[in-house]
């Protein structure tokens, strides 16, 4: 059977701070005199309330969590998160409604980015900073699941990044615990040195505070409906570039940094592989802006930005990339599926699974040419155990066939097969824009009916928790015991 009381218990506090978060965007609207004040404060007390009385119930319960424990509280945290977040904005001037409001806050908790509101630049002061506050939140939540819970659950050969002493399941809380601080210490710093670097760039205190908090949660919620463009500053863009990078780089080499290990980046082969995909992609986006209608008004900064951008899952624009011409639509659509480094902020794919990938196709080669050989795949000096490549090779399967199945169901909602692809893409991989007129750049989410508005709400946490992680509660055996 499974133990209510720990999840209870872990939920209950996850929701009375996101109520005592809510009071931040609170204060800067009083402050302002925007009247939006009391759209938080009146959301903050049914959310505080419901989180204090499930926290109460679970009063004794046992802090260890077993794998089917871990499964159920990772999912129900972003959802129940999800529900009552969105209420600022359904509470605030904007007055949206509440499918608008959960779309727009999943995609924020989710670091997708995509969005369904315009005007951005006369939005009020807290509902921008609510937004940014959420991706913010959700960039450490990421890391934090993707280090200490994922592995544990073995979802998708994330196995192969389990930290040191993470052994049983048994320890999962109390693990995530011990590393707790020094995640939260080096994604603030990052996200003040951003924020710093931004306002001396020419980004006031407001603008620069947003940004700096979605560009190292590769989140890339504006403050502005041009985005990036806004500013059209190659300094501002060069910083968005190097954090947007940072915050796609497993943070637990960062720890290792700090610790002593200068070299734990530099050798790491997914880092590695990581700029070796940007650079690529940079030069494929380089050749398909000079097709397209723009020319090189911006050469070589314009397609280094947005591919960056695309790569790491931010979703910042500072152009109408899907105007470049039918090539960049295929490079770009490619792009969207890579991702950044496991352990980081970034969506996709993410590049190790590209490297297992790879492995295995080299390895069946061999073995062709070879039948009686004996082949050993390695990631970063160390042999892949056979399970994390059935593992990888699951998930590619199950990520495309999802995103098909997304394409579909987008399809009978009325969306060409390019805005549908697109969007499932860019809701499965946690990107924010996608291609064509309608959810590209230069557009909004808005114009789409509810139901595919709630179908790519499921996507953008299916794609969030790596797949298995919500699916596996969908099978009858998870509840058979």
């Amino acid at each position: 059977m499974l133990e209510f009381r720990p999840i209870g218990l872990v939920n209950g506090i996850l929701l009375a701070t996101l109520a005592t978060s809510m009071m931040l965007p609170a204060v800067v609207d009083l402050a302002l005199g925007n009247p939006d004040w009391i759209a938080f404060v009146i959301a903050a007390v049914p959310t505080y309330f419901v989180g204090f009385a499930m926290a109460l119930a679970s009063r004794g319960a046992d802090r260890r969590l077993g794998v089917r424990e871990a499964f159920m509280m990772t999912t129900l945290a972003w959802v129940l998160v999800a529900l009552f977040a969105a209420l600022p904005f359904v509470w605030s001037e904007l007055d949206l409604s509440y499918t608008d409001a959960f779309f727009e806050t999943i995609s924020g908790l989710t670091t997708t980015g995509s969005t369904v509101i315009s005007g951005l630049d006369h939005a009020p002061p807290g509902i921008l900073l609510w937004r940014g506050l959420l991706q913010w939140l959700g960039g450490i939540g990421i890391i934090a699941m993707a280090i200490a819970v994922l592995p544990i659950l073995r979802v998708a050969g994330m196995q192969l990044f389990r930290a040191e002493a993470f052994d049983t399941s048994e320890k999962i809380l109390p693990r995530a615990t011990q590393i707790a601080g020094s995640l939260t210490g080096i994604y603030i710093l990052f996200t003040l040195v951003c924020g710093i670097a931004y306002h001396l760039a020419g980004m006031s205190v407001f603008d620069a505070t947003i940004h700096s908090m979605t560009t190292i949660a590769t989140g890339g919620f504006s403050s502005h409906d041009a985005s990036m463009g806004y500013f059209d500053s190659a300094a501002i863009e060069t910083i968005a570039i190097v954090f947007m990078i940072i915050g796609s780089l497993p943070f637990i080499l960062y720890i290792k940094a700090a610790q002593g290990r200068l070299d734990a980046l530099a050798t790491d082969s997914q880092v590695r592989m990581f700029f070796i995909f940007v650079a690529a992609f940079s030069g494929l986006a380089l050749i398909a802006q000079q097709q397209g209608e723009y020319g090189d008004v911006h050469g070589l900064r314009e397609a280094v930005f947005n591919t960056v951008s695309i790569i790491t899952t931010t979703g910042y624009a500072t152009a109408q990339y899907d105007l470049w011409g039918p090539f960049s639509i295929a490079v770009l659509l490619c792009l969207m599926f890579v991702g950044g480094c496991t352990g980081s902020t970034a969506g996709g794919i993410k590049v190790f699974r590209f490297q297992v990938l790879y492995q295995n196709i080299s390895q069946h080669l061999k073995r062709v040419l070879h039948p009686h050989g004996v082949f050993v795949n390695l990631f970063n000096g160390k042999p892949l155990p056979d399970s994390v490549s059935g593992a990888v090779l699951s998930f590619f399967f199950l990520y495309l066939l999802t995103t098909g199945v997304i394409t579909i169901l987008l399809g009978f909602e009325g969306l060409d097969i390019v805005t549908a692809l697109s969007a499932a893409a860019t809701a499965i991989s946690n990107v924010g824009p996608g291609l064509g007129p309608i959810v590209g750049p230069a557009g909004t989410f808005a114009p789409l009916s509810d139901g595919a508005k709630w179908t790519l709400s499921f996507a953008m946490l299916l794609g969030r928790l790596e797949l298995f992680t919500v699916l596996v509660l969908l099978t009858p055996r998870f509840w058979r015991y």
